[in-house]
């Protein structure tokens, strides 16, 4: 087996020191001939039916760009902002919900999580992760969670994708003041330090062995009479044009060059103080079918509502610079989410090293290769991993 890493044989001698790195049994990966993008300058590809013009299709496939364009709706359906795939144009339009999940093991299994388009990780005091998931797809949902309060720099992310952000409690003292601006639309549960709150959108649910923190839940019904009452615009602000660039249909973005990754562990496979060192995610990839298989706690991360092993066709390490604020001894953290970084995203079963880039905090972050040229992510879900820049020689994969 050979493991790729991010460090020299000095900087692995000191990470192992500190608790990085460890051994798993060896996996060997299956193969898959995936389809590279086009280059060519066809028309934009659409789903099957009618065309615009409305005259009825052949079983000749549609010719696709290389990448998705501009959006057009096709049959009342377009391709969706945050994955790619085709959907209701309401769904599409629709800005997404974010909702803050706990992800330590006490509060385990979560519920609906399978449904998220894209899953936002990132590390809080204690040095445990916690999940931001954004919802687009939700209308025949009862409920989702648990949910669990605000940090900051979830917050950052949210605007940075025009989502709706719900939470229910909040560091007070780093996100008082942010959630009470006009900065933040924002869905909060009644606690102290929330001046706007959604309490309608909030209840909880009867889990016998749980702490209380653990059994509260959003419910959709009550989300969609909060929107409304709080008066929040509920599309896509005009100018936002979506989270990755993806293949468009037909396509596969393959990246033949670049080296493999079918296992890929944020923070290592042994315990540390990266955030990721207690749940010890890992992401398999299987190439029959492109996508990730999640494991954390040394099992399969499961959704309670279907029982289903989440699944993402794309990983995302955004490095981020990070801080532990004061006092220390609190342990609350805060990380740069916008500027620049280095990047590695994993598609396809490979592995592209490059940079993200956000000017600000409402704007969309970017990724690029090495070469300046924004990498193409394949249709499907994504999981993002802040990983604290203090910790990167602790991340791997093979």
């Amino acid at each position: 087996m050979k493991r790729i890493k991010l460090l020299t044989a000095a900087l692995l001698a000191a990470c192992l020191l500190a608790g990085c790195g460890g051994g798993n049994e060896e996996t060997v990966a299956p193969t898959i001939d995936a389809q590279p993008i086009q280059t060519e300058e066809p028309v934009q590809s659409s789903e099957p039916g009618e065309t615009e013009s409305g005259e009825e299709e052949t079983d000749v496939p549609v010719a696709a760009t290389a990448t998705i364009g501009e959006r057009t709706v096709v049959d009342g359906k377009m391709q969706s902002y945050l994955t790619g795939e085709w959907k209701d144009e309401e769904v599409v339009r629709r800005r997404s919900m974010a909702v803050m999940i706990p992800n330590n093991k006490a509060s385990l299994p979560q519920y609906g999580i399978s449904r998220a388009s894209i899953i936002y990780e990132a590390p809080v005091e204690g040095r445990m992760t916690r999940l931001m998931a954004f919802f687009e797809d939700y209308d025949d949902l009862d409920h989702v969670g648990p949910v669990r309060s605000s940090r900051d720099y979830y917050v950052y992310e949210a605007m940075g994708l025009d989502a709706i952000y719900c939470n229910w409690g909040l560091a007070i003292p780093f996100v008082e003041e942010l959630l009470a601006s006009d900065l933040v639309d924002n869905i909060s549960q009644a606690v102290t330090g929330i001046h706007n709150p959604s309490s309608e959108a909030f209840d909880r649910i009867d889990r016998p062995g749980y702490k209380t923190e653990y059994t509260g839940y959003m419910f959709i019904d009550g989300y969609n009479k909060a929107v409304e009452r709080q008066g929040y615009d509920t599309e896509y602000d005009s100018d936002f044009s979506g989270a990755f660039l993806f293949a468009n249909d037909g396509h596969r973005a393959e990246y033949a060059d670049m080296p493999d990754a079918t296992r890929i562990y944020p923070g290592g496979s042994s315990s540390n103080s990266s955030g990721y060192g207690n749940a010890q995610p890992v992401f398999e990839y299987n190439a029959e079918d492109g996508l990730y298989y999640r494991y954390e706690y040394s099992a399969k991360q499961i959704d309670e509502m279907n029982g289903e092993q989440l699944t993402v066709s794309n990983v995302v390490f955004k490095i981020c610079d990070g801080v532990v604020r004061e006092p220390v001894a609190n342990d609350y953290m805060y990380f740069k989410t916008h500027g620049s970084n280095d990047a590695y995203v994993f598609t396809n079963g490979k592995v592209i090293k490059g940079t993200w880039s956000r000017d600000t905090e409402s704007d969309v972050t970017r990724y690029f290769d090495e070469n300046g040229d924004e990498i193409v992510f394949n249709q499907g879900k994504t999981w993002i991993c802040n990983i604290w820049s203090d910790y990167t020689d602790c991340m791997e994969w093979e």
